[in-house]
């Protein structure tokens, strides 16, 4: 078998070294993160305690084994995290392609062909005068080659750095997905929750609707009452009636969201009679110190990864503009007789380094990078808004719960006088002190009093789960080694 020359391969020995070349481009730094305190601006309430933030399975803090069992299930069958997951996949899978494009590229070759030669055309025209003809004749030959760029200005590097940010983002946003489904769950089972507690209290006042009536009705048959006071008594229970109809539908509709929450139809979703009662409100909540909030929240962390790899597209442009080159090798056995297509008489080789360099592209190549830099500054710019925001969104939600709890205080003091007051106009009317019309404000006052507070509890629980959510941090999505191919 004939050997391969050592001169070429020595006289690649000095490119090969070229190889360790730095990358073009700058390098990534994470922004600087926030002082410790700095953000949320005054925070207050005796509900709160600043620290690392909750837990990754917050919801528990509720303490119900029936929200605990919805949430797994939505997290286990909802379809857009189905979807999420596949596509962070996807991602991970790109970073297995770009990184096998800094490994040596090697391909097999195999071909059988019947090829006539045009001699004349190569000068041939025979010999003494006499045409020769064209020869015909089978052709088989086996090969491979190899080739390997040298990447000397780190274009395959930043490429390979751009395909890892991106995966990061993408499982960023996974992360926050799963948060977001989780919040929803918990805020609609918050919901159907409330709304069970408000048809309860909207019966109960049609309890009291119907003891008014049979008041007015049990006063005229005694002589001191009217028709009227009996009628206005009946209107009013009429009116309230119709109140029913529209919230047994909100519950249905309710109902609905949550089965799409948990990827199944409303018919397999069973009972949901929960009551606000059945869950523990926090005492304190654990919120994110600003420091440790742009280090956790998963928006904030996908808008981190998106500026990385906005940055590291800025270095693959800037590659574009510098050299290229390969090595490469390929081997060759070809012959017109099959059975001799492995001997050694009948192979070709040859050893190359090629060099691609850009002279003239219009400017395409300088637009390019300069693009890719304004998109590292508005990458840049939608990290700060994306920060921005959500220090926001908390400072708000903190403030939300002191409020709430001020409020509620209030509601809770308003309902308890409007029902003492509405016991004694009750009294009242029975003994013949005054009109059915004093009662039936009394009731009236007294329902919007129930209702007030009984919003005032719901906002409560939903401002603490949507404050969980807004500093929680993000489902830590499984990171599965890429596979190479």
């Amino acid at each position: 078998m004939n050997r391969l020359p050592a001169r070429p391969l020595l006289c690649l020995a000095p490119l090969l070294l070229t190889g360790g070349c730095a990358s073009v481009g700058p390098d990534f730094a994470a922004p600087a993160g926030p002082a410790p305190t700095s953000g949320y601006g005054q925070v207050g309430g005796d509900r709160v305690a600043l620290s690392d933030g909750p837990g990754q399975d917050w919801w528990k803090a509720f303490a119900s084994p029936d929200l605990d069992r919805l949430v797994e299930q939505a997290l286990a069958g909802n379809h857009s995290l189905a979807a999420s997951r596949e596509t962070l996949t996807r991602a991970r899978e790109r970073i297995a392609a770009v990184a096998g494009r800094r490994l040596p590229q090697v391909d097999a070759n195999a071909r059988a062909e019947y090829e006539r030669v045009n001699l004349a055309a190569f000068g041939f025209s025979g010999f003494d005068g006499q045409d020769i003809g064209n020869p015909e004749f089978d052709l088989y030959s086996v090969g491979g080659g190899v080739s390997y760029d040298l990447d000397l200005f780190g274009r395959n590097r930043r490429s390979l750095e751009q395909a890892g940010a991106e995966a990061e983002a993408q499982a960023r946003a996974s992360d926050a997905a799963h948060l977001v489904i989780v919040g929803r769950v918990v805020a609609q089972v918050l919901a159907i929750a409330a709304l069970n507690d408000r048809i309860a209290t909207e019966r109960s006042l049609l309890s009291e609707d119907e003891r008014n009536v049979s008041l007015t009705e049990a006063r005229r048959s005694g002589g001191a009452g009217t028709l009227v006071e009996v009628l206005s008594a009946q209107g009013q229970l009429a009116s309230d009636r119709a109140n029913l109809p529209a919230l047994e539908q909100q519950l249905a509709e309710g109902r609905g969201m949550l089965a799409v929450l948990l990827g199944i139809s409303p018919a397999e979703l069973g009972t949901t009679d929960f009551t606000l009662d059945q869950f523990v409100l926090p005492a304190k909540v654990p919120v994110a110190l600003p420091s440790a909030l742009v280090h956790q929240r998963p928006d904030i962390l996908e808008a981190e990864a998106r500026l990385h790899a906005a940055v590291a597209g800025v270095g693959v442009a800037t590659a574009e503009l510098y050299p290229d080159l390969t090595l490469g090798a390929s081997l060759t056995q070809a012959t017109s007789i099959p059975g001799k297509i492995a001997s050694s008489n009948f192979n070709a080789f040859d050893i190359f380094a090629g060099v691609t360099a850009p002279i003239f592209h219009g400017g395409t190549l300088k637009a390019n990078k300069r693009g890719a830099e304004a998109e590292a500054r508005a990458a840049a710019a939608r990290y700060q808004q994306v920060v921005t925001e959500a220090f926001g969104q908390v400072a708000g939600l903190l403030s939300a719960l002191e409020n709430d709890a001020r409020e509620i205080a209030s509601r809770q003091d308003s309902a308890e006088v409007a029902g003492r007051s509405l016991h004694l106009s009750r009294r009242s009317f029975q003994v013949g002190n005054s009109g059915v019309l004093q009662v039936l404000d009394a009731s009236r006052t007294y329902e919007r009093a129930r209702l007030s507070l009984l919003e005032a509890r719901i906002r409560q629980y939903q401002n603490v789960a949507r404050l969980y959510v807004a500093t929680a941090g993000g489902f830590s999505t499984a990171q599965d080694s890429p596979r190479g191919s």
